[in-house]
């Protein structure tokens, strides 16, 4: 089955989807534990939360809100260290190679339109060399509304002069199928990310993929 003959562009959700960034958030998020004399969490209890942000770690990591009086301190703390150490364990899912590797070959365009602040987005797309490659790169901050608003994609596709209606969505998230679809594009749920707290059968997907290889056997 496939969606669309040679999609104008596939724009990609970045925590979750295209990089593994769970490593380094995890780690700024036991960074924080530290500081507090507690032991560090095993990764695989950040991972359902990673695409949530500082709030979302921080809730896992020390059981606070945004509303504690002591979450602004932490979460400064929390995007400091994160900012020194954004990349010293993230990278592709495994597939990601071959399968923009693959694009390349066949004439497809990608980007990214992510909820991360630009500031770290820049910074982690340049030290994993795919600023260059993608054809937009937006961040929540670049828009008035994030994630699941259309915002970022619409902007995403006025950059990669790309149409919404022949573009595809890929997330890991339900919030990123809501965005995609108020884009007007069609949407991928990536069954290899972390999925949050919805689960993935009801986010309302166009298609599910279980690995990044199979986005290939989706163009025609």
């Amino acid at each position: 089955m496939k969606l669309l003959v040679k999609p104008q562009a596939i724009f990609f959700d970045l925590d979750g989807t295209l990089v593994d960034t769970a490593p380094d958030l995890g780690g700024a998020a036991n960074f924080i534990r530290a500081s507090q004399g507690l032991a560090p969490l095993p990764l695989p209890d950040y991972r359902p939360v990673a695409s949530a942000g500082a709030r979302g770690l921080l809730r896992m990591a020390l059981g606070i809100t945004p509303e504690h009086a002591d979450f602004p301190q932490h979460r400064d703390a929390f995007l400091a260290h994160y900012a020194e150490h954004l990349a010293d364990h993230s990278g592709l899912f495994e597939g990601f190679t071959e399968t923009l590797a693959g694009f390349a070959q066949q004439g497809v365009r990608w980007g990214v339109m992510t909820n991360k602040p630009q500031r770290y987005t820049d910074a982690l797309m340049a030290a994993l060399k795919l600023d260059t490659e993608a054809c937009a790169i937006v961040s929540a901050d670049e828009v008035p509304k994030a994630k699941p608003a259309p915002d970022g994609l619409l902007l995403a596709c006025q950059r990669a002069g790309a149409a919404p209606e022949h573009c595809w969505y890929v997330g890991d998230d339900k919030r990123d199928i809501d965005a995609g679809r108020a884009a007007g594009m069609q949407t991928i749920a990536a069954a290899w990310g972390y999925e949050g707290e919805h689960a993935l059968a009801t986010w309302g997907a166009d298609f599910i993929c279980t690995h990044p290889t199979d986005l290939l056997q989706l163009i025609a």
